[in-house]
């Protein structure tokens, strides 16, 4: 495929505030509001618990790799270019099919979510013409400039982190008896009895690990806005640090609160815990005021979903791993050719016509999880490689603006825990299936790009150096 013009390029308008609550708002959505409790029904507390601590040790791993590369080289679609430069052409072009396909679905799974959230509402009307009306919504949001997108992530994000501080402060108040929770005795950790901590046995905790991955995914998007972000080599590694810490610290307490509070059979897919909670405290309007924010949480990580995708799709057509027409954009900077493409697989969504909501969330959701590990395993080789390569070719360390600690146990570890995570699904019948389909696609992808896109995509190095340059130019002028 031929490769596109080099000023066909975005905007770098995301400021450092925009870029921090883009990836903080893309990771607090679903994964917390809805798959926490799911998490805990399956696990139970302590299983829960140590799941969300396991990824978020992952998580960290796969940040400050990213971070690694994308302060060196802030280019969009940046961990998909870093797979073809410094593992091969054939990884580049399956991680970024990958991660698109696993991004579009995790939309598909928001846009099921909000439909599930309307029937407080409207209990009457069927999901799925609520995924449609917001699948309209989305669309025309990301349709604008990405400027517009941005500001409107920011508050959005700040919505959300408002309603979680919110949580943590009234479960904190209602574990320990300063807020009475009705028709219950005070909770104060009753919950979290050795006895009660792992009902379904230690195991289940890594089959229940792809939930937990699909609940962090988003924070990748740091690297993702690279080549959209003012300041990279400074705004990056400050988001990663502050999106971690806050990532972790909201995700474990809102796991322990909902532990203590409730037993684990309690919870599940059809109410938030969320909502829940804010009832039985006498919150006035609880349900609804929360269930808003909900709404809002998900529809911001679905909004997310889909500039990720977008822009990873456009990235890929201009390096010819994709067709040209997605490489286009508007005369606002947007390209909406991709756009267009990546909304179509949210209409996954509208499974829910005919098949129920909860199988429709759970199916898309394990889609998302595995493609999302498979791509954090590629993050992670990508960064491994390219530290050797750097070194070898006369490189220093002291030349690296953000570098990886611990190297090369970080990569590696992270790389094998993932892999390891994969095969212990595989003997998971409830998941297998997923697994396979994963690992069939990226298997294929990688055929595909060997025997009909090898001998036409042009991938040199100095062309990757030059774009790169480019876009540094610009961000300076």
């Amino acid at each position: 495929m031929e490769k596109m013009e080099t000023h066909e390029q975005l905007n770098r308008s995301m400021k450092k505030r925009h870029l921090f609550m883009l990836s903080l708002g893309g990771v607090i959505g679903t994964g917390l509001f809805l798959n926490a409790g799911f998490t805990i029904n399956q696990a139970g507390a302590g299983g829960a618990i140590i799941g969300y601590l396991i990824g978020g040790l992952i998580l960290y791993m796969v940040m400050v790799c990213l971070g690694e590369l994308a302060v060196h080289m802030p280019v969009t679609g940046s961990f998909q270019k870093y797979a073809a430069k410094y593992i091969g052409p054939s990884a580049g072009f399956s991680l970024g099919w990958m991660y698109f396909v696993g991004s579009a679905a995790t939309a598909g799974v928001e846009f099921t979510a909000a439909g599930m959230i309307m029937k407080h509402w409207f209990p009457h009307t069927p999901v799925w013409i609520w995924c449609a009306a917001f699948i309209v919504l989305l669309f025309t949001l990301n349709a604008l400039t990405t400027k517009g997108f941005a500001e409107a992530e920011y508050w959005f994000a700040g919505i959300k982190v408002v309603a979680v501080v919110a949580f943590i402060l009234i479960g904190i108040a209602g574990i320990f008896g300063f807020i009475p929770l009705s028709d219950r005795s005070t909770p104060f950790m009753t919950n979290l009895a050795p006895t009660g901590l792992f009902p379904a046995g230690i195991a289940i905790v890594f089959v229940t690990m792809m939930n937990v991955i699909f609940s962090y995914q988003g924070s990748e998007l740091i690297g993702i806005a690279a080549g959209e972000s003012e300041e990279p080599e400074k705004n990056i590694p400050k988001a990663i640090r502050n999106v971690l810490f806050r990532i972790i610290v909201f995700y474990i307490s809102s796991i322990i609160i909902l532990s203590a509070i409730f037993p684990a059979s309690e919870l599940g897919l059809l109410e938030s815990p969320f909502v829940t909670l804010m009832k039985i405290a006498g919150v006035p309007y609880a349900a609804g005021i929360m269930n808003f924010i909900i709404l809002t949480a998900i529809l911001s990580v679905g909004n997310s979903c889909l500039y990720a995708s977008t822009r990873l799709l456009w990235s890929m057509a201009h390096d010819g791993m994709a067709p040209r027409v997605f490489g286009k954009l508007t005369k606002r900077k947007v390209p909406l050719n991709a756009l267009i493409f990546t909304i179509s697989f949210s209409l996954l969504s509208l499974l829910t016509s005919f098949i129920a909501a909860d199988t429709v969330f759970v199916l898309l959701m394990s889609i998302a999880g595995i493609s999302v590990t498979i791509s954090w395993m590629g993050i992670a080789l990508s960064q491994y490689m390219f530290r050797r390569k750097f070194l070898k070719g006369g490189g220093k360390l002291t030349d690296l603006k953000y570098k990886v600690p611990l190297y090369p146990f970080v990569p590696l570890f992270c790389f094998g825990f993932c892999f390891f995570i994969l095969i212990f699904l595989a003997f998971d019948p409830t998941q297998r299936l997923g697994v396979f389909y994963g690992v069939g696609f990226l298997i294929a992808c990688v055929l595909f790009y060997k025997f009909k896109l090898a001998k036409k995509v042009v991938k040199k190095e100095e062309e990757f150096t030059e774009q790169t340059v480019v876009q540094i130019s610009e961000q300076e002028s």
